[in-house]
């Protein structure tokens, strides 16, 4: 990877702090297929709604995009952190 992993998830909190958006993690997948993976996975106090995830992309894209992190293609995955069962 050209830049540090890390960094680029310190830009991404800092552009989320202000839609009160917590990124749970950013990992980077090389996959020995044919794509690999940068994943965000976010949360929100009290939940976090498919809307809020659409935004949250549309402010993670262009960031990604400007730190170039690496020269290998990849699809961004942007998901909200998994809950669990509410019925347990």
């Amino acid at each position: 990877m050209k830049k540090d992993l890390a960094e680029l998830e310190k830009l991404i909190k800092k552009a989320l702090e202000v839609k009160e958006i917590i990124v749970d993690s950013v990992t980077y997948e090389k996959n020995s297929g044919n794509y690999n993976v940068l994943s965000v996975v976010l949360d929100k106090v009290g939940g976090i709604d498919l809307d809020a995830i659409v935004d949250a992309t549309n402010i993670i894209n262009p960031i990604v995009d400007d730190y170039d992190f690496t020269d290998d293609s990849y699809i961004l995955d942007v998901t909200s952190k998994e809950r669990g069962d509410y019925n347990e």
